[in-house]
C-alpha cells in the first residue's frame, strides 16, 4: 500500500471497540474461526486456511489488532454475498484500498 491509501484508510478507521467488532465480524461470516492466542506471530497473525481459522497474536492492543485486521482480510478467501451489508460495505472499502495501492506500485 502506498502511504497515501494507508493514511487515507488509517484516518477513516477509529480505533475503538466498535471498529474492532466490525472488522472481527468480517471473517467471521464468511466461515472462519477467529481465535487470539499467545504464540510466536512474525505478522501479528496465523491463518490455517484449511480449517478455515485465523490466530492472532492475543497480546495485541484495540489498534494493533485493528492494523492486524486491515492487513489480514483481503488475504482470505471471502464471498461477499455471505456478509451483511454494513460488513460487505467495509470489507470492499478495505478490498478498494489494497488494489488501489498495488495498482499504484505497477505504474
Amino acid at each position: 500500500m502506498s502511504l497515501t491509501n494507508i493514511t487515507d484508510l488509517l484516518n477513516m478507521i477509529k480505533y475503538t471497540q466498535s471498529t474492532l467488532d466490525k472488522l472481527e465480524a468480517i471473517p467471521e461470516h464468511a466461515g472462519y474461526v477467529l481465535r487470539y492466542e499467545r504464540g510466536t506471530f512474525q505478522s501479528g497473525y496465523c491463518i490455517l486456511e484449511q480449517k478455515r481459522v485465523v490466530v492472532l497474536n492475543k497480546f495485541l492492543q484495540i489498534e494493533g489488532r485493528i492494523n492486524t485486521l486491515l492487513d489480514l482480510i483481503p488475504q482470505l478467501d471471502i464471498r461477499t454475498e455471505l456478509l451483511p451489508d454494513d460488513a460487505r460495505k467495509l470489507y470492499l472499502e478495505i478490498v478498494s484500498n489494497l488494489e488501489t495501492a498495488d495498482k499504484e506500485k505497477e505504474d
